[in-house]
């Protein structure tokens, strides 16, 4: 898993089988969410990322078996549904990877029984090693996201001393847990978690020092789409309209050597990503030729 998201900078494509996404194009139509998956695919998403449920604190968290009902459809039917298009270049992965966004060992158990998912988007923040063991169990990825306590729970009065004190014993902490359950390096993904349980000036930080994610030597995903940040940024409330914020961080991401991009809008991110490769492989032999 970590070379061929390293390989090239890999977009994740966001479909919502909710009525309440916060960014509006969530779907309880599972028909129509396998449309979303499809034209993402189509588009160059690499990573389709599922969630059935909004991560919202001014919603009420779901049944499990509401969650799981608008799951499993979806996860039976999405690779015979990308089957029926053709990848969009030679440097996408095909058939693209699935990736379940819960937290719920419950869910999370039932969901890589299917054999079907490559990745748990785990926004739980891996407070015990239940998650792991499952993953490893199931062999599948495990995306290790930074927040504080538990989902559906608000958090916006958090404060740190350090947002990077609090990054880095996190993840100390969670590499060593999944590690111990059974996980392996080519198996774990790090999210930095933007805009959960964190403030403005967090976020920022954040993005400001990056590369200190470096030093794990594992991938680094980034959840830039239409955050609140970019809001608060340009002052724009409707976050359908943050698509400009999102490229902006999206530039500071590759600059970073972040690897995973996690949006809404794919075929923008996709098309970014592939004219910034471009430059950088003409600037590459440019530089070799005068080397020359």
């Amino acid at each position: 898993m970590r070379s061929i998201l390293r390989a090239f900078p890999r977009v994740m494509g966001i479909v919502n089988i909710n009525d309440d996404s916060f960014s509006g194009d969530g779907t309880l139509d599972i028909a129509q969410a396998l449309g979303q998956a499809v034209r993402m695919a189509a588009e160059g998403a690499d990573v389709i990322d599922v969630g059935a449920e909004s991560a919202r604190t001014n919603r009420a968290a779901i049944p499990v078996e509401e969650e799981l009902a608008r799951l499993l459809p979806f996860i039976d039917c999405f690779h015979t549904a990308c089957a029926e298009i053709e990848p969009r270049d030679d440097i996408q992965i095909w058939p693209p990877l699935l990736s379940i966004n819960t937290w719920r060992p419950e869910v999370v158990e039932a969901v890589l029984k299917t054999g079907k998912v490559d990745i748990l988007n785990d926004i739980g923040g891996l407070d015990d090693d239940v998650n792991a063991r499952l993953c490893a169990k199931n062999d599948a990825a495990l995306l290790i996201m930074h927040t504080v306590g538990l989902p559906k729970q608000p958090h916006t009065d958090q404060e740190y001393d350090d947002i990077w004190e609090s990054l880095d014993a996190f993840f100390a902490n969670r590499i060593a847990k999944a590690l111990a359950a059974g996980l392996t390096d080519d198996q774990i993904i790090l999210d930095p978690g933007i805009d959960f349980a964190k403030q403005r000036d967090d976020n920022l930080r954040i993005y400001s020092d990056l590369e200190c994610l470096l030093k794990y030597d594992l991938p680094i995903l980034l959840p830039i789409s239409r955050k609140t940040v970019i809001g608060e940024v340009l002052e724009i409330e409707d976050p359908a309209e943050r698509d400009a914020g999102t490229i902006a961080c999206l530039i500071r991401g590759l600059v970073a050597q972040a690897n995973v991009f996690r949006v809404h809008n794919v075929k923008a991110v996709a098309d970014s990503v592939r004219v910034i490769a471009a430059i950088r492989s003409e600037a590459a032999y440019s530089s070799s030729s005068r080397g020359g």
